[in-house]
């Protein structure tokens, strides 16, 4: 995989704002839901969508496809605002979260809408999915390969199922599954450490015999060279440990685990849009 370009990095920022602000338009909308997890894996998803993935939104059952499995379901207003942008749905469709009969409902379920790969709500799950897709395929001798991204929760990790699947990943060299640690440091009920502490995340993922990067899950740069070095690893499964700030672009959300679980009303959506579009500004003009 070759570096990213300056324009590519300033294309994939402009993106990312955009999905903030439709992440900020959506939950106000329905008046529920979650802010700060969101937020802060905008870029990622972004990064995914637009640059990494193998996908075709015109036919989103297509074989070859690269899948997305969030196993952090209640973030699934970035999943669905990257499924938009990227033209699987209409974008208007957003304005229906969490609506009674809409196919976009507070975590995500698979036969709903094109594009999404597993339902998830439950926490802890997704990994475990995304061993079975795997060995599926290694059974199968499927060819061409395909990878499979996973999102993990850092506050999820207090589930003991991920640390099941990750034994599994282990054991059958795995090295198609990419899983990458929304390392927020936040949950619903405070910070990561204070109520479960799961540091170091390197060292318990290294005595796992896992190939662990650390990067800045806001560069894109860092991100996009950290999936390359996972496509490269053959002989173990790769851990990416992505920092991010929950709220990310919002400064009265920022860091604030209040948010994980709360939506805007529609002043502080308004504060939110209006800091959103500064940065594009800023952006643009770079």
């Amino acid at each position: 995989m070759n570096s990213l370009t300056d324009i590519e990095v300033k294309e994939l920022s402009l993106r990312a704002e955009d999905i903030r602000e439709s992440i900020i338009k959506m939950l106000t909308t329905a008046g529920s839901g979650h802010t700060a997890g969101p937020l802060g894996l905008a870029d990622i998803f972004t990064l995914l969508y637009f640059r990494v993935l193998k996908h075709n939104p015109k036919h989103p059952d297509w074989v070859g496809r690269d899948r997305v499995i969030l196993s952090n379901g209640h973030c699934a207003p970035v999943l669905y605002a990257s499924l938009a942008h990227s033209r699987y749905f209409p974008i208007e469709e957003l304005n229906t979260l969490r609506k009674f009969g809409s196919r976009l409902q507070g975590h995500p379920h698979r036969e709903s809408l094109p594009g999404i790969e597993t339902t998830s709500g439950p926490l802890g799950c997704g990994l475990s999915q995304a061993v079975g897709m795997a060995l599926a395929d290694r059974l199968e001798n499927y060819k061409p390969e395909r990878y499979f991204y996973v999102t993990i929760g850092d506050g999820e990790l207090n589930e003991g199922q991920n640390w099941e699947a990750f034994l599994h990943l282990n054991k059958y060299k795995l090295n198609k599954i990419i899983t990458i640690i929304d390392r927020n440091s936040i949950q619903i009920d405070g910070f990561t450490e204070d109520v479960l502490p799961t540091e170091s995340l390197r060292n318990k993922f290294e005595s796992f015999n896992f190939h662990v990067i650390e990067v800045d899950g806001h560069n894109f740069r860092d991100l996009y060279t950290a999936i390359g070095q996972a496509k490269s690893t053959l002989e173990k499964p790769t851990v990416i440990i992505a920092h991010t700030i929950p709220g990310k672009g919002v400064l009265e959300f920022e860091g604030d685990f209040h948010w994980h679980g709360k939506s805007p009303n529609k002043d502080e959506a308004k504060q939110a849009i209006k800091e959103l579009r500064t940065l594009r500004g800023k952006i643009e003009k770079e």
